[in-house]
Parts: structure tokens; sequence; C-alpha cells
């Protein structure tokens, strides 16, 4: 079945085709930039093997993360276990199976809400300018002022610790700079001829924004949000690491590390492998975050 083109038709694209097309064009700049920088195929089927691995965790892990035998503590790695045990004799392996699960949903949560709020947020400020601009901007500048990991603690430290609450506080600590990186590429979007255009035709400013602006600062802020997933995991680790994570008996990679912490000297495979794990995570994530960057900014094309 052929289709005929809107210009020998004479009819205006539907919308679904302007999607579809701008859809495609994404599609296949993404694919030339990640042509370009080769080590970003890596860091994106690391991070998916990783993700597949944590889907697939309740059939593949050997044995229940929760299950205890004292007979086998501490036990080094070997065939039957090959990440060995920890001090209650649960399996290492299973346990950095599930673990992926918390980590990654809590990473992809809150950095999915932060890119959210924080783009809202950018747009608006940038959009209307002002005072607004300036009362907002201020208020994300003091947000910024904290460190991430001090931010997330204090507010973990209010609420108490529970993947809802982590995830809060993460995407706290991750919406100011999602805010800045909105707003600077809208405030050079609405003076492009463009937004001018559909100013005269009487266009909304909520169509304005979300139809016309978005879709120009969007693959910046992707750009962002796959480094901000990398921060979100080592800020989870961190909190989790001084007790402020998902409560035992919950497998967290964090919480690993801080069990293997106690017995490193005798045992140290309980925090080598947990920190491996959160090492490849974010090492995949960087990669990843090169390819998409290369992707959105043509100075970066091609260069190694």
């Amino acid at each position: 079945m052929t289709t005929q083109s809107s210009a020998a038709t004479g009819r205006r694209p539907s919308r679904m085709t302007y999607y579809r097309l701008a859809l495609a064009t994404v599609v296949s700049g993404l694919f030339r930039a990640f042509n370009a920088n080769k080590t970003s195929w890596v860091g994106l089927a690391v991070f998916l093997i990783v993700a597949l691995l944590a889907i697939l965790a309740p059939v593949i892990a050997p044995y229940d993360p929760l299950q205890q035998n004292i007979l086998f503590r501490l036990k080094p790695p070997s065939d039957a276990h090959w990440f060995g045990t920890d001090y209650y004799g649960r399996d290492t392996l299973s346990r950095i199976l599930w673990g992926a699960r918390i980590s990654l949903t809590i990473g992809l949560l809150a950095i999915g809400s932060a890119m959210i709020i924080g783009t809202l947020i950018g747009m608006v400020a940038g959009y209307f300018g002002g005072r607004t601009d300036l009362i907002t901007m201020q208020v994300m500048d003091v947000l910024l002022a904290f460190p991430s990991l001090i931010l997330g603690l204090i507010v973990v430290a209010m609420l108490g610790p529970s993947v809802a609450n982590l995830v809060i506080a993460i995407a706290l600590t991750a919406i100011p700079p999602f805010a800045r990186i909105a707003r600077a590429p809208t405030i050079a979007v609405k003076n492009r001829e463009f937004i001018e255009a559909g100013h005269a035709l009487g266009y909304s400013h909520m169509r304005l924004m979300f139809r016309h602006i978005l879709p120009n600062i969007a693959p910046e802020v992707l750009v962002m949000g796959s480094l901000w997933l990398a921060t979100a995991i080592r800020v989870e680790a961190s909190l989790a690491f001084i007790g402020l994570g998902v409560n035992p008996p919950t497998a967290t990679w964090g919480g690993m590390i801080r069990e293997g912490f106690e017995n490193i000297l005798d045992s140290f495979w309980l925090a080598l492998f947990p920190s491996l794990a959160i090492l490849v995570v974010v090492f995949s994530l960087n990669l990843l975050g090169d390819g998409l960057r290369d992707a959105v900014d043509p100075r970066l094309k091609g260069e190694q």
C-alpha cells in the first residue's frame, strides 16, 4: 500500500506525521553520534545488561537474597556461591542482583521526577523572565548551595529511610541542575522567529512552551538525565552506607558495602563485589552521557 506525500496531495501533514518525523530525526542523530563515539555503545550495552539482570533477578538469582544459613557464613567465592556469602550466610550474588533492582528503581524514579519538575521550573523561569525568573533561580541557587549528599542526608533524616523518601531526597537534590539546564536554552529559543510568529498567531503560552520550546531543549535535558542517574545511584549507595538507606534485610548495594566493611580484613569480597557493581553502572552511564552529549552538540560530533 503506497502513501502520497503531503506536497502531492496538497494536504497539511497530520500531527502524528510531525511527531514521527521528529522522532526519526532524533533517532538518526543519536545513531550518528554513537557511531562517532564508539564507547557510547559500550556504555549503553552495559547499562542495558545490568537493567536486564535486575529485572530478571527473581528468575536468575541462585538463592533467596534473604535466606540465612549460619553454617555457610563468610564463605569465600566458590562453585556453590560465586561471590561468596555474608555474615548471615546469605548468597552475595543473589543480593547484588536484587540490590540492583533497588538502586536502579530509586535512581530512575528520582531522576525522572527531577527531570520533569526541574525542566518545568526552568522553562517557566526562562520563558516569563523578570521577577519570576529572579525569584525562581534564587530558590534554585539556595538548593544548589547544599552538596547533593548533605541535602539528601537532611531530607532522609527528617522523613525516615524508605524507598519513597529516598526518591524524594535524591530528586530534591537534582531539581536545581535540571532547572538551570532548561532555563538557558529556553531563553535562547523564546527569542527565535517561530516563537514570535506563534505569539502573532495568538498561540497560548502553554502551547508555545510544550509544543515548540520543549522539543528544542529536550536533548540537553536528556544528557543531564543520564549523567545525574549515575549521581543518584552513588547518593543512594552513600546514604545506605551510613545507615540511611532502605531498612535491612532488604538488599541494597550501599548496605552490602557497609556490612562488608565490618569484615573487610577477612572477607574482602563482601564489600568488593557490590562496589564493582556500582562502578560498572556509573561508568556505563558516563560513557552513555558522552554519546548523548555528542548528539546534541554539533561542535563535539566526531571528536574522540
